[in-house]
């Protein structure tokens, strides 16, 4: 018999088996991690949100649904630890530019290519939606029926969030070419 399903873990972790639990881990930790980094920018950040996002899963597998597919169920956790994370970022960086002199709560990233950087500024101009879609679609391989399954909203939202994303990117990215 294979391995089993993601979501066959899952009930075993909701049953008391520690031991499904550390396997769903280690199948997705670096899946997650990643799409936490391209989303906040920020390595430390996104290390401490893949903590949050799995601490979280320990905490609500009460209210986990037997057959819900559990990767967009996680990605859905980790998105919206993302997106607290950058709305608390956002008010503390408002809070510092209204009080010269507190220390910057991000540490600029180094070492990047240009190019890298420039796409990395460029996707953190977009709105989170828009940022979010691009992403999935185009850095994890996702489908649109996935992203839409994922935000709860329609195919066509999925889409419409993911163009102007696109377009937006073109716009800032200029003579790069396609993102």
């Amino acid at each position: 018999m294979g391995s089993p399903t993601d979501e066959e873990l899952m009930d075993r972790f909701c049953q008391g088996e520690q031991d499904a639990f550390e396997t769903l881990f280690a199948r997705h930790a670096g899946r997650v991690q990643g799409f936490l980094s391209r989303m906040v920018r920020d390595g430390p950040l996104a290390e401490d949100l893949l903590q949050t996002t799995f601490l979280s899963v320990i905490r609500a597998r009460g209210r986990y649904e037997p057959g819900t597919r559990f990767a967009p169920w996680l990605l859905t956790i980790a998105a919206n630890a993302a997106r607290d994370a950058l709305r608390h970022r956002h008010h503390v960086d408002a809070y510092a530019r209204e009080n010269p002199g507190t220390p910057a709560s991000v540490p600029p990233t180094v070492g990047d290519p240009a190019a890298r950087k420039h796409i990395e500024d460029a996707l953190q101009q977009l709105p989170p939606d828009q940022r979010e879609a691009v992403i999935l679609a185009k850095v994890e391989g996702w489908s649109f029926e996935e992203i839409a399954s994922l935000r709860e909203i329609s195919v066509g939202a999925a889409r419409l969030r993911a163009h102007r994303g696109y377009e937006k990117l073109r716009q800032l990215l200029g003579g790069l070419g396609e993102p």
